[in-house]
């Protein structure tokens, strides 16, 4: 069985996907501490909450595939796109000494789907020709995870997949689109009573004439967007974003039996295609698990992707 070594691992749900797929995810490196909480309480493979910056690649035991879903918000459209001017862009760096000196078989990295173009396309160019410096044949796309998932959420990121062996990477094929046949009413209760701190009220909103003027349909999700309501036109979750439990303009709204609600904390980790039986710690609070479902991936289109790279290895 292939060892894995997971980075910025956040809640694990790179490592999900790829311990779905046959992987057996070793080793994990998060800074944020609640979110090596809720790790903590879903896998079993030794995880170090320190900065990348000083984690010593000798200290770190062998492994073949090295996994990353670096932080995006240097690259994001949503954030200044500051990229390797930034500090969290600069981890890419911290990855590449790692893998330098680990030397593992392959390489997979997810980011945001504005990495491609970022720079007018300088900063993608960078990284591919480093992991080409490194000895890596590379292969990259960038994949929605309504399409490649089976999940009813727009969200496009990009990976790259890096192999050392040229007859592997060859071998490799990102997977064929699916039909999505998973409904919202799959993953969200829009029938069970939820607390009401989940809900719209006219005495907490001043916005709730609008909201409860435009959110009719259960077949969807809404926006606030600051002074108008978003509808969702394509029938599905828009991109779930870190800060969705702060209130604002990204909170995907929905029309419940009993009244207008956000989406709970579940539901969002039900929507990034996460097991239903994914534990949270006790006490957590909704907004580090808001931040820490925005943050994660779309794990059904990782564990694909990996099992794509499992066949490829085996030849």
């Amino acid at each position: 069985m292939k060892k894995v070594a997971s980075f910025c691992a956040g809640v694990g749900g790179i490592d999900q996907g790829f311990e779905q797929a046959g992987f057996k995810v070793i080793w994990a490196n998060e800074i944020d501490e609640k979110a090596s909480q809720t790790y903590r309480a879903n896998f079993d493979s030794v995880l170090l909450t320190e900065d990348i910056h000083k984690v010593e690649a000798k200290s770190i035991p062998d492994f073949d595939v090295l996994v990353a879903g670096f932080p995006c918000q240097a690259f994001s459209v949503a954030g200044y796109r500051k990229g390797f001017n930034d500090a969290r862009g600069n981890i890419f760096f911290e990855l590449e000494r790692i893998w330098l000196e680990k030397q593992p078989e392959v390489v997979f990295l997810e980011n945001v789907k504005n990495l491609v173009g970022h720079d007018k396309g300088n900063t993608f160019k960078v990284i591919c020709e480093h992991l080409a410096q490194a000895g890596y044949h590379v292969k990259h796309r960038v994949l929605n995870a309504c399409d490649y998932g089976n999940l009813p959420q727009n969200r496009e990121r990009i990976y790259i997949v890096g192999f050392k062996d040229k007859a592997a990477h060859d071998r490799f094929e990102f997977p064929d689109a699916v039909e999505l046949t998973t409904t919202l009413k799959d993953l969200i209760d829009f029938t069970e009573p939820q607390e009401k701190a989940f809900y719209y009220t006219a005495e907490k909103y001043e916005c709730y004439p609008q909201v409860e003027e435009a959110v009719t349909r259960q077949d969807t999700l809404y926006q606030w967007r600051r002074v108008y309501v978003r509808e969702n036109k394509s029938n599905m979750c828009p991109t779930l974003t870190a800060n969705m439990g702060t209130g604002g303009h990204n909170v995907p709204l929905l029309k419940a039996d009993d009244g207008i609600r956000k989406l709970t904390p579940r539901e969002c980790f039900n929507l990034m295609g996460f097991p239903k039986d994914f534990k949270f710690p006790a006490g957590m609070g909704r907004s580090h698990l808001y931040k820490q479902a925005g943050n994660s991936v779309a794990v059904p289109v990782v564990r694909r992707i990996a099992e794509a790279i499992q066949t490829a290895l085996k030849g």
